[in-house]
């Protein structure tokens, strides 16, 4: 056993923190991205890639997120793709990522009146132009909170990335505890950075839903 003082852990578990907070923003960005092309193909109604789409979302919302990074890792490894750990954890969890935000904007786009889908083709519109001008604005008021609210799961959901040895706060709370076999004291420290980086999220999300109301 070696001796840490609890500033050592603290200290080890805050740089390991940086690596999680670098894969949430990662893995946000990329599926926000994904999310918003598997939208935008929703919305041009074409049977087939709709359901590509449903087929898509079914696949990755149907699945843990834990086989999916072992999928992602072992999996395309031995098919001769060579992947890192950090390269894993960002795919699958841009997968997951964006198979909850297509389903979480199609209700948002869902809340606004047919109508106006009606009257910007009245008024000449083409899809790209509707969508720019008339539904991405009023719909992204609507997406806001929900949207800030599930990137909380997207924090928790890196702590699965230990399990394919990428060394984030969960990895590196696992090493501690084995060099200092003090499980209690370093999870507990482990949870409160977990509870430091959520719960400002939450609020924030619970501050844009009151901001954003639909009823307003």
């Amino acid at each position: 056993m070696i001796d840490f003082s609890n500033w050592d852990i603290v200290r080890n578990l805050l740089f390991a923190t940086q690596w999680t907070v670098l894969l949430s923003l990662a893995a946000f960005v990329c599926g926000s991205s994904v999310a918003l092309c598997l939208s935008a193909i929703r919305l041009t109604r074409n049977p087939v890639m709709v359901r590509f789409v449903k087929v898509y979302i079914e696949l990755f919302q149907g699945t843990p997120l834990l086989m999916q990074m072992f999928l992602c890792f072992f999996g395309l490894s031995m098919m001769g793709y060579e992947i890192s750990a950090w390269g894993a954890a960002i795919l699958s969890l841009t997968l997951f990522t964006s198979a909850f935000l297509v389903e979480i904007w199609r209700g948002c786009i869902d809340t606004l009146p047919k109508g106006q889908w009606e009257a910007s083709r009245v008024l000449g519109m083409n899809f790209l132009q509707t969508l720019r001008f008339i539904i991405l604005p009023q719909a992204m008021r609507v997406a806001f909170a929900p949207t800030v609210g599930f990137s909380v799961q997207v924090v928790k959901g890196t702590a699965l990335a230990s399990v394919i040895g990428f060394v984030e706060l969960t990895k590196a709370g696992t090493m501690l505890n084995n060099a200092t076999f003090e499980p209690f004291k370093v999870f507990i420290f482990v949870a409160l950075i977990y509870f430091a980086l959520c719960y400002p999220l939450s609020l924030f999300s619970q501050f844009l839903e009151k901001k954003y109301h639909v009823a307003r």
